[in-house]
Parts: C-alpha cells; sequence; structure tokens
C-alpha cells in the first residue's frame, strides 16, 4: 500500500493526459485523483464484504438467504446515501442441492468428496444407486458415444484441472464436461455422471456450478462434480485395469417457482440525469461457502467507489447506477431481467463494467467504446496507471457476465481485468470465504472502479458511436 502511495503522489504532478487528450480539466483530473488516494486508504469495501458474507452468509439465487440479501442491499443503499434505491423482483425455477454422498464401492471402499451441480437430478426411488463406471479421458469421447450404450453403467468425464493463469483462460473449455456432460450421459441411458470438479486447485473441494439446460429440459440423472485428487485417484485405478463401481445418493431437484431479484442503487446525475453509467456484480452465490470471492468482493467494489463519488460536494453529469444483479450463478437470470426492464432506456447507458472475477489486483483496462470514448478511457488509464494497470485493448468487447445481455443489445464496456490466478482455486467452493480477500488488494480495486465511474460520468464524452 506505501509503495502505491508514494507511486500515486509522484504522478499527481504530472500534467500529461491534459495536454495529450484535451479530455480533462485539471479541475476534473485533481478530482479523480483525490477520490484515487481516498479509495487507497478506505476499509469501506472490506467492511461491506464483511458484512454481506457474515450477515447474510451463502445467498443461492432464489433461496430465503438471496432475499435477505436483497433487504440487505436495500438498507446499505440507504445508509450510505443514494439517491434513489429498488429492487426489481423477477420469478425462476428453484434448484434445491438435497443432501449428496458418493463412495467408491470397488475395488474397495473410499469415501470421495464430490458435490452436486446445478440442475442435477437426484437418484432413483430411494435416492440410492451402485453401479460400474464407464470410463471418459473427455468430455468429447462421451459426446461421440451411441444412445443407450450406458444403460446400467456411471459415466465418469476425467478430463484435466484448469491451469492458472491470469485470466482463467482455461475456464471455458473444461467447463464443457460441467455444462453438457449430462446430456450425453443421459442420451445414453447412464445411471448418472460424474466429472472432474472444474477448478485449479488439488484440495479435496469439488467445485459446484450451473449445467446447461437442453430446451427446457433438465437433468433426470444426478450429475456430481468429484474434486481433482479424487478424479486423479479414479484415473490411475482405471490405468491399472481395475473394475470401479460407484454408490451415489442424491436428493437434488427442482422445487418450483421462487422470487429473486435486482437491487438498483442510482446517484443521479446533475444534468443528464437520464444518462447512465453502470458498475455492479451479482448478489447470490453458490451455497457451499459464503460467497466472497464469488460476487460479495464485486458488491462491496462497486458500492464503496459509487459511495465515495457520492460524498463529493456535488453529483457528477450522468447517473451513476450501482446493480446488485440476482440469480446470476443459475443463469444470469437477473441480467436478463435487466435488460428486459430497463429495454427502453439501454439507449442511454452511456457505459457498463462489472467486476465478477474475485478481489485480485486489476492489472489491465479495455474497452469497446466510440473513437472519443476511447480518449476517455485511455486518460482514466494514465490516471490509474499507478496502481499497477496497463492500458489494454480499445476493441475488446465484454465485461462481466451481467453485462453480456447489455452489451449484446448496444451498451459500450470496458473491462478492469483482475489477476485470476487463484480464482479457479476458491469459486464455487467451501473455499469461497472471506479471508481469500487482501484489503489492500480490494482497495486497489476500489481506487479504479471510482477514477473510472467518476470520470465516466463528468466527462462530456459520449461514449456510444
Amino acid at each position: 500500500m506505501k509503495y502505491l502511495l508514494s507511486t500515486f503522489l509522484v504522478a499527481t504532478t504530472s500534467a500529461s493526459v491534459i495536454a495529450q487528450t484535451n479530455v480533462l480539466s485539471p479541475e476534473v483530473e485533481t478530482t479523480a485523483r483525490q477520490l484515487m488516494a481516498e479509495a487507497l486508504d478506505s476499509d469501506l469495501a472490506w467492511e461491506i464484504v464483511e458484512s454481506l458474507t457474515t450477515e447474510v452468509g451463502p445467498r443461492l439465487g432464489g433461496s430465503e438467504a438471496e432475499a435477505r440479501a436483497r433487504e440487505w442491499g436495500r438498507e446499505l443503499g440507504e445508509e450510505l446515501g443514494f439517491d434513489r434505491i429498488s429492487v426489481e423482483e423477477f420469478e425462476l425455477p428453484f434448484w434445491e442441492r438435497g443432501d449428496m454422498s458418493i463412495t467408491m464401492t470397488a475395488p474397495y471402499q473410499q469415501a470421495l468428496y464430490g458435490t452436486a451441480l446445478g440442475g442435477s437430478g437426484a437418484s432413483p426411488q430411494n435416492g440410492e444407486l451402485e453401479a460400474e463406471i464407464a470410463y471418459f479421458r473427455t468430455v468429447d469421447d462421451l459426446v461421440a458415444v451411441e444412445d443407450s450404450s450406458l444403460i446400467g453403467r456411471i459415466a465418469f468425464v476425467d478430463g484435466d484441472a484448469i491451469v492458472p493463469s491470469q485470466n482463467g483462460e482455461g475456464y471455458g473449455p473444461a467447463n464443457q464436461r460441467r455444462r453438457i456432460g449430462w446430456q450425453h450421459a443421459q442420451r445414453a441411458g447412464a445411471e448418472a455422471l460424474v466429472v472432474r470438479s472444474v477448478g485449479s486447485d488439488s484440495h479435496r473441494f469439488p467445485h459446484t456450478g450451473m449445467m446447461t439446460a437442453q430446451g427446457s429440459e433438465w437433468a433426470e440423472i444426478p450429475v456430481i462434480a468429484v474434486s481433482n485428487p479424487d478424479a486423479d485417484h479414479l484415473r490411475r485405478l482405471h490405468a491399472g485395469g481395475n473394475s470401479i463401481r460407484l454408490d451415489v445418493h442424491s436428493t437434488a431437484g427442482w422445487q418450483g417457482e421462487r422470487t429473486s431479484g435486482n437491487v438498483v442503487l442510482d446517484l443521479i446525475g446533475r444534468e443528464k440525469p437520464e444518462e447512465i453509467v453502470l458498475i455492479g456484480g451479482h448478489l447470490d452465490s453458490w451455497d457451499l461457502g459464503t460467497g466472497a470471492v464469488d460476487d460479495g468482493a464485486g458488491i462491496a467494489i462497486t458500492t464503496a467507489a459509487a459511495t465515495l463519488i457520492g460524498r463529493l460536494p456535488q453529483r457528477p453529469r450522468r447517473t451513476i447506477r450501482v446493480v446488485m444483479f440476482g440469480a446470476e450463478e443459475v443463469g444470469l437470470v437477473g441480467a436478463q431481467d435487466y435488460a428486459r426492464v430497463h429495454a427502453a432506456e439501454l439507449a442511454n447507458h452511456q457505459v457498463a463494467t462489472e467486476s465478477d472475477f474475485g478481489a485480485g489486483n486489476i492489472w489491465q483496462l479495455a474497452s469497446n467504446v466510440s473513437e472519443a470514448g476511447t480518449l476517455a478511457v485511455d486518460a482514466i488509464g494514465k490516471i490509474i496507471a499507478p496502481l499497477g494497470i496497463i492500458r489494454g485493448g480499445s476493441d475488446v468487447p465484454g465485461s462481466g457476465p451481467d453485462i453480456s445481455p447489455m452489451a449484446a443489445r448496444g451498451v459500450p464496456t470496458i473491462n478492469l481485468r483482475q489477476n485470476g490466478t487463484d480464482y479457479f482455486d476458491l469459486h464455487h467452493t467451501p473455499d469461497d470465504t472471506l479471508d481469500k480477500i487482501d484489503p489492500d488488494q480490494l482497495a486497489q480495486n476500489v481506487a479504479a472502479y471510482v477514477v473510472f465511474a467518476y470520470l465516466a460520468a463528468e466527462l462530456d464524452v459520449q461514449f456510444r458511436e
């Protein structure tokens, strides 16, 4: 933190941003730098994520806990002085994990560590099934099986652990076994599907996550992820020529319609209140941990950044909107609902971004905005450079998952990319807890977000083409 502050003080003497871009006035630049310094010294984001994870805990989309989280978000908005607070509810099908256990019964008995995947069905009748596995090295091997060829067996898709990386690029390909594997296991008549957990850790903490529906249909069979060490163990036994049998107990299933919702907090712009700069994160979480990294941190970062701006003597020109999206983990339901409810005003959304990749330091700023907006983002990049953030591409679409439905409808985006090297060690697991967040790194995130949100709302620049 001392290094960041000393570097920041050196950077304040530079007027190169104004000379090169002619976007910032000295007064606006000074305010942005002051906000950045305040963010680096502030504990507000930590206090917010500590409150959410401690007072509410895990928040599965559609659950009673997520309803408490919405009330928590509404009360927080009032406490922090936002001008307009609304809770926009919607309905969704509710999936519940139930009870689950998985035990290897041959070639010898050993308890495995597994978790049901979102959308999984239950074991038949009394909740128990026991069968020999059919081993598949990759999900592509499972996709190739013939219909009804796995009757009486449990399909096991192996794969590999994700290789840790700054941008998490291995997640998408590995995630296919979680998302579509059940469709082919069920088509082939398997009694259940077991997959290697989609994570980069070596702990016996399997990662949950949502599967992909086939049309309107979900799995009728149990679908379970086992930890990386357990998957390694099954691979070795298979390589040794052993016949492997598993006993699976699962009571997971759908429980009818429930209510979820988005919490929307606005700082209303002083000159152009109809124009919106949107930042946010998702309020729900999986139920194995307390949702600190995914995505309590994102809620805290964006809410804290907006709060610091709200303490200025006057509001920025445009409205700054913080959206706490509901039901992200179970299919971007809140994001889709926001884009639907606000369809008529999406043309007034100037730019949007989401924090949903943990709490590691931001290392790059990328954007997908107009030519004039790019000059503004360049200026933002120069101000936040002392935080260790480099300027990335200026024609890079995308931001967080919840922004994608509005981005598809033409809303420009920026991406403050976090270091996710350990993200897939933690997310969707029991290890997603508050102790995994570094307060200084959290503050660095707030410092970057506060500069972006303030300048995007204050500058007389159009970010839309």
